[in-house]
């Protein structure tokens, strides 16, 4: 594994942790969410960055996502994809951060199903590009 995506990856693992801790509260379903997103966010720059694909400044997962397929189709379900997509808030307000598309704090469950994605995101990188 490249050094620049070692870094990518360092922040991905991050945010799984966060999230994954985060899953313990309750009250914290909109950070599970967020970090989840983000996770996947730094999983597909990495895996990009370990491919040599050049890609803009985004935060859109389908935009990297499109890049990706250009290498490999991850057979990523895109539904889910698009719905955690639209949870990146470009605000630091924290009533913004970690909203589903409809407005809503996830609800527990949502949270969990939101994790568990980010899971097998982290699972197919780890698998395509090693652990190293």
């Amino acid at each position: 594994m490249k050094g620049s995506t070692k870094g990518w990856v360092f922040f991905a693992e991050n945010d799984m942790k966060l999230a994954d801790f985060s899953l313990s509260d309750e009250r914290l379903t909109g950070q599970v969410a967020f970090h989840s997103q983000q996770a996947i966010e730094k999983y597909f720059k990495a895996y990009l960055v370990e491919n040599e694909v050049s890609f803009p400044k985004i935060h859109d997962l389908i935009k990297l996502y499109d890049f990706i397929k250009d290498v490999k189709d991850l057979e990523i379900d895109e539904d889910m994809l698009l719905k955690i997509n639209k949870i990146y808030s470009e605000s630091r307000y924290p009533s913004n951060i970690g909203i589903l598309p409809d407005g809503q704090i996830p609800s527990v469950e949502q949270a969990k199903e939101i994790f568990n994605f980010a899971k097998k995101i982290e699972t197919i990188f780890k698998n395509l590009v090693g652990e190293q």
